[in-house]
């Protein structure tokens, strides 16, 4: 009999309501739905990992010029984290939005100290800016962002904005999130556009559909908080690699049962891959 594995996360599974809210504004908020050993145990394995101790122990009380840590692909994964790749929960909820046929397309993990910058609105859906045949067959396909905070935000301190719903909206040169915030997309979209700034607890999770707008606020100089911690998994419906669809490490593979392999088998991004 197989052993059933014990979620991280405190729910089995999405409600109706939460697929419906992915549907309809794009993406899906979880506050404090890691477990309590869950978080502890990622930020424990984040704060734990060697680059990251080096650049916690190197960092000023406030930055005059801050750098935040930024990892792309984030491999050197331990026990939890790594679990978070196909844990019950994102398998279920994966499922639930964008069907069975889904690969995972890459991780990445951030440090942002105090002072770090604002990041302006910006989609993540890598391909509808490329003209190529493959990517214009490709482009309204599935490329989901799971964005996880283990010590949260507040509002006014490196959060989280979105304009629920922008997916919606035709991905064109003209379809600006100025434009969307002026009422101009209001009509395609189905809707009225706005913004909506996030506050979320520590263990957190966010899930979005990556062609809608987000931004993220300035970490200000005298915030409570050191650093905020994110990490984020990134999965593709099957087809083509995305822009930073990753090599999978061989350890990765060799230990992964049938599940798993189905998840990491697929093309790695590489220069001139879309063109042939």
């Amino acid at each position: 009999m197989a052993t059933k594995i014990k979620s991280l996360f405190r729910l089995p599974a999405p409600t109706k309501a939460d697929i419906d809210s992915f549907h309809y504004d794009g993406y899906i908020v979880y506050p404090d739905i890691l477990s309590d050993d869950a978080r502890k145990n990622l930020i424990s394995e984040i704060t734990g990992y060697e680059p990251v101790q080096h650049y916690l122990n190197a960092m000023a009380p406030n930055f005059v010029e801050p750098n935040s840590y930024f990892i792309r692909p984030w491999n050197e994964r331990k026990i939890c984290s790594d679990r978070l790749i196909d844990d019950p929960f994102i398998t279920s909820l994966l499922r639930s939005t964008i069907g069975e046929d889904y690969h995972f397309c890459h991780s990445a993990l951030n440090i942002a100290p105090r002072g770090t910058g604002a990041i302006p609105y910006h989609q993540d859906h890598h391909h509808w800016r490329h003209e190529n045949p493959i990517n214009l067959a490709e482009r309204d396909r599935y490329y989901v962002q799971i964005l996880y905070y283990p010590n949260g935000f507040t509002l006014g301190d490196r959060n989280l904005k979105v304009i629920p719903g922008s997916h919606r909206v035709a991905p064109t040169e003209t379809a600006t999130p100025e434009r969307m915030l002026a009422g101009e997309f209001d009509v395609e979209a189905g809707r009225q556009l706005g913004e909506k700034r996030l506050s979320l607890p520590p263990g957190s999770m966010v899930y979005i559909n990556a062609r809608i707008f987000h931004a993220v606020e300035a970490k200000p100089l005298d915030s409570p908080q050191p650093y905020r911690i994110f990490n984020i998994d990134i999965f593709k419906e099957a087809g083509p690699p995305h822009r930073y669809t990753q090599e999978i490490p061989p350890e990765w593979m060799v230990r992964a049962n049938a599940t798993r392999r189905k998840l990491f088998t697929r093309e790695a991004y590489t220069e001139g891959c879309w063109a042939s």
